[in-house]
């Protein structure tokens, strides 16, 4: 079920970020009169095809469906009547080019702002951004933060959630600079902290950054009880179910939650005996062994069992965070800018060394936390699509011949020159975009690869 799930999740959201991408071009294209031949979905062989419209543009699904393009009618790319010439893309303005275009990116973005808009009006679930007790020798201990601090604001940026502390101290720590973050101390008042982020590297970026700052999350006391077991997981393998009260693991005496977290985590592949009490009656030992998964360059040990929690301490650690229409659509504006602006930092310090390149990620790991999102609600999977809409939208505005940006490079070299480029110079530049993003392809996929085979 967790494999479909993950399937179905990544083709929705591929079909929709694909789609209204290749609808920018198509809207604009025909806006400026350009005739549209094909619009497809997906590259290759035709699995679907038919023909709608006055100028009886061919609708197609194709085989390979990593992207898709709007065919116009173009001289390039075969004759075209005398009666067409007009329609044809190659006789519109340098800036009619560049406006259908950019249609595509500005549709990924505009799809961005709308999902975040309604998530903002609807209301984004969230943990409340309070602090568990730092562990020794990190930043945030150093800093004096103390568990029960209650997180308000990071520099200027005001802070709702745990996920708005973790969106802005990642911003904050790609500049290496010291911030003040002011908090709610559980005694009450206001203190200002200032922690020090000149010691963050790129190895931090890549794993749990708040993790290794010493900033944790608040844990209230948990009995060693479960309270969901998740399919296909470790724990639901061996046995266990919700309910359970987990009395020893390996001949060690549990009494917390906390302590089955440390020693699963501790145990990765490694088989644990745990000693279980169902419905009062004590159970034979059952075998649970780990699974193996990657976090912060380490592998940890996961059953795939979480905690019962009393719903009224539950309650008391969530927090919805939503605004007015208007404020919603300022803020989903923003949000967008900024996760924008952020690729392109972070894509910028991968040329030049600064950031692993092993965050480049394919299509592998991006079904993966489309499964993940789905499976975790809908607005999780709706903050996934505006995501993943972004990052659509900025790599189809790098420079590179054979995108969006590509071609918008030589269109402002045709402005600055007043002519176009030769046709030899814009093949050579085909063929040296394709041997790009091939290798780029390539690269994504051999990091999905290797995160498998890491677990």
């Amino acid at each position: 079920m967790t494999l479909l799930t993950t399937i179905a999740a990544f083709v929705v959201a591929l079909g929709c970020l694909i789609v209204v991408h290749e609808l920018g071009h198509f809207a604009v294209a025909r806006s400026c009169g350009v005739k549209v031949l094909r619009f497809s979905v997906g590259f290759g062989r035709p699995l679907w095809a038919r023909r709608y419209g006055r100028d009886a543009t061919e609708w197609v699904i194709a085989a390979f469906p990593l992207g898709g393009y709007v065919k116009m009618l173009d001289e390039r790319e075969g004759p075209v009547d005398h009666k067409e010439l007009a329609r044809a893309f190659n006789r519109q303005s340098v800036w009619r080019r560049v406006a259908i275009v950019m249609a595509g990116p500005a549709a990924n973005f505009l799809l961005a702002i709308a999902l975040y808009w309604a998530l903002f009006v609807y209301g984004v679930p969230g943990l409340k951004p309070v602090l568990g007790e730092p562990p020794p020798g990190t930043p945030a201990h150093h800093a004096g933060f103390a568990s029960g601090d209650v997180l308000v604001s990071i520099g200027d940026d005001p802070v709702a959630s745990w996920q708005d502390a973790r969106w802005i101290l990642l911003q904050r720590a790609v500049g290496k600079a010291a911030v003040d973050i002011t908090v709610t101390p559980a005694a009450g008042g206001s203190v200002i902290r200032r922690l020090d982020l000149t010691g963050v590297t790129a190895g931090d970026l890549d794993g749990d950054l708040l993790r290794t700052l010493g900033l944790a999350r608040f844990q209230p006391p948990l009995k060693p009880v479960i309270g969901e077991v998740v399919g296909g997981g470790a724990a639901e393998r061996a046995g266990l179910k919700a309910g359970d009260e987990i009395m020893a693991i390996s001949n060690q005496r549990i009494e917390s939650w906390e302590q089955v977290v440390k020693l699963v985590r501790a145990h990765p592949g490694a088989p644990l005996v745990f000693e279980i009490r169902r419905g009062g009656a004590l159970l034979p030992a059952i075998v649970v062994t780990p699974e193996a998964v990657a976090q912060g360059g380490e592998k940890i040990g996961r059953i795939g069992a979480a905690a019962r929690m009393d719903p009224a301490v539950l309650a008391d650690l969530l927090v919805d965070v939503r605004y007015g229409p208007l404020e919603s659509f300022v803020r989903a504006v923003q949000k967008t800018w900024d996760t924008s602006a952020f690729s392109l930092r972070m894509l910028g310090k991968m040329i030049v060394g600064e950031v692993s390149l092993r965050n480049l990620s394919g299509p592998i790991t991006i079904a993966d936390y489309a499964g993940q999102s789905a499976q975790s609600g809908v607005a999780s999977y709706l903050l996934f699509l505006a995501l993943i809409s972004i990052s659509l939208g900025v790599l189809n505005l790098l420079p590179i011949p054979l995108l969006d940006g590509g071609h918008l490079l030589y269109y402002a070299i045709e402005i600055v020159q007043g002519r176009p480029l030769s046709d030899r110079i814009i093949e050579i530049g085909q063929h040296a975009g394709l041997a790009l993003l091939v290798a780029l392809m390539a690269f994504a996929l051999y990091n999905d690869i290797h995160r498998l085979i890491g677990g």
